[in-house]
């Protein structure tokens, strides 16, 4: 969560409110975040001397705005230019399938039904981004940053696709 925090700080700095609200639009594939989680990260990453935090009145409300220090900059660097690690790459609700066989065939299947419903929402949330990248790219054709974004939804349309039709294949041999 650190790293996703210091990522979207060096683009611009946020509140924390905008953090979980961008996380929530279009990163909730990467990473599931609680408001709990992130404020939970913001410490550890104040602490660390990685963000510093300016508040300020608006409306006469106290607004806390975060932004990503030199340090922090170093050390997103230095994550960013690590190895990519792929035994971090995992699918936790497999378990739920992997025992699925402990239920009641008529729960499998609602089970499973109510699971294709969510990605095809999570789908059609994530086509909408890509849609508007898609628009955007062509007038930021020569921007990296906003290129591999737009390729990371693009990942994520991709891969929920696939788990849309795994899960209707898994449903059809359930429900035969």
């Amino acid at each position: 969560m650190e790293n996703i925090i210091l990522g979207l700080l060096m683009l611009q700095s946020r509140t924390i409110y905008e953090l979980r609200k961008r996380i929530n639009n279009g990163l909730n594939l990467m990473y599931s975040c609680s408001m709990g989680s992130i404020q939970a990260a913001i410490k550890k990453l104040l602490k660390n001397g990685l963000i510093s935090v300016n508040e300020t009145k608006q409306n006469g409300k106290l607004k806390k705005i975060y932004s990503i220090t030199d340090n922090g900059k170093n050390f997103f660097n230095a994550w960013l230019n690590s190895p990519i690690d792929n035994a971090t790459a995992k699918n936790p609700e497999l378990s739920k399938i992997y025992f699925l066989g402990f239920t009641e065939k008529e729960t499998r299947i609602k089970l499973i039904e109510n699971y294709i419903s969510e990605l095809k929402e999570v789908r059609f949330n994530l086509e909408k981004i890509c849609d508007e990248g898609q628009k955007l790219s062509s007038e930021n054709k020569n921007n990296d940053i906003f290129y591999f974004q737009l390729q990371t939804a693009t990942y994520g349309c991709d891969l929920i696709k696939f788990n849309i039709d795994w899960y209707n294949k898994l449903l059809k041999r359930i429900k035969e």
